[in-house]
């Protein structure tokens, strides 16, 4: 028995409770998780904004150690660190045929999965494929990266989505180039690691946007230049520290509808959005036509910041061993499984940066 943080039904409070795993089967892998992040998509997923089968154990970004392996396994053993890869691609589908391995078609398709039953012998589903909000999970072999040397199994955590995420954005879908300027809102865990890839990708001037001020100085530590208060006036604000143009680009990672429609119009013309944070369907932005030809702007959608773990991870962590990115900078708390709830509460309420669960 293993102790996790089951969501019983949308909208229920997470509860933890003994939760029964089997022996890695052929093709899967037991890992001991030794921290897991509590991201917005969590948060999503528990209140009904993204859908996921239930009862399960949500969690999508962590890191551990190998305990066991099924047969067939080669790619790691028993005792070796790794990454959870919640979005493993298949390589078949018309997406992976592409090289578009973050639009995998079948990469949720584990979700739906019984991975583990409760002590009282109900069926669990895996939240988002790895179920990282348990002191144990069983997974996928497709679902695990060895952790590369150099980087601390705490805070590898991190990797497996704030930072791909935010990374991603930054020099996958906006393509950041040296001595561009760049706007990022929403400074939780994704924003500070999107700040963070900013000022790696060289950019002259960031500008760190939030409603909350105690985050500047988390956001300044990060490689923000500037840093705006959210407001009506955000986007006059932005252009005022940009010569009247704008920026060259905005990384919205909030998902709200006023927000993407600020960070469009905090960009330049023919300046770069994308937007990273996952709104729900009742979150309408509106353009006009005139407009969208007048300023000549790319808006963007981004997947897990179109990365590919397997090619990415071993990039950010050579990064980290350099000593350009941080990964403990974006931890604002570390909690225990109870400590779940409030992390959701300070989410909504617009507290911290990141929460680590730690095992």
């Amino acid at each position: 028995m293993v102790r996790a943080a089951v969501l019983t039904a949308v909208g229920a409070p997470l509860e933890v409770t003994d939760v029964e795993l089997p022996d890695p089967g052929p093709g899967q892998v037991r890992v001991r998780l030794a921290a897991a992040g509590v991201c917005h998509s969590d948060l999503s997923l528990s209140d009904g904004t993204m859908r996921v089968p239930v009862p399960a154990v949500l969690g999508h970004e962590g890191a551990g150690t190998v305990v066991a392996v099924g047969e067939g396994v080669g790619q790691v053993a028993p005792g070796d660190g790794v990454v959870l890869n919640w979005a493993p691609s298949c390589g078949s589908c018309h997406a992976c045929g592409l090289g578009e391995v973050w639009l995998c078609a079948n990469a949720l398709n584990g979700a739906a999965d019984v991975y583990a039953r409760t002590a009282a012998g109900t069926d669990l589903h895996p939240g988002l494929n790895v179920a990282a909000f348990a002191e144990e999970t069983v997974v996928p072999a497709s679902c695990v990266l060895p952790l590369p040397d150099g980087v601390p199994l705490t805070d590898a955590a991190l990797l497996g989505c704030a930072v791909l995420t935010g990374y991603g954005a930054v020099h996958h879908s906006a393509r950041v180039r040296a001595g561009e300027t760049v706007a990022v809102f929403g400074v939780g865990g994704v924003g500070l690691a999107a700040l963070q890839s900013a000022r790696i990708a060289g950019a002259a001037k960031i500008v760190a946007v939030d409603v909350s001020p105690e985050k500047e100085e988390l956001a300044r530590a990060a490689g923000a230049t500037d840093y705006v208060i959210a407001s009506d006036n955000t986007a006059r604000e932005i252009r005022g520290l940009t010569g009247r143009q704008g920026v060259d680009v905005a990384v919205e990672c909030v998902g709200r509808a006023t927000t993407i429609r600020t960070a469009w119009d905090s960009t330049r013309r023919g300046g770069r959005t994308t937007v990273v944070g996952i709104g729900g369907k009742d979150q309408q932005v509106t353009f006009n036509a005139l407009e969208i030809f007048h300023w000549g702007r790319t808006l963007a959608g981004c997947v897990y910041g179109n990365t590919d773990p397997a090619r990415d991870v071993p990039v950010l962590a050579e990064h980290v061993r350099a000593g350009r990115l941080d990964l403990g900078a974006l931890v604002t708390e570390r909690i225990a499984l109870e400590g779940i709830p409030a992390a959701f509460e300070n989410m909504l309420a617009g507290k911290g940066g990141r929460a680590l669960v730690v095992f």
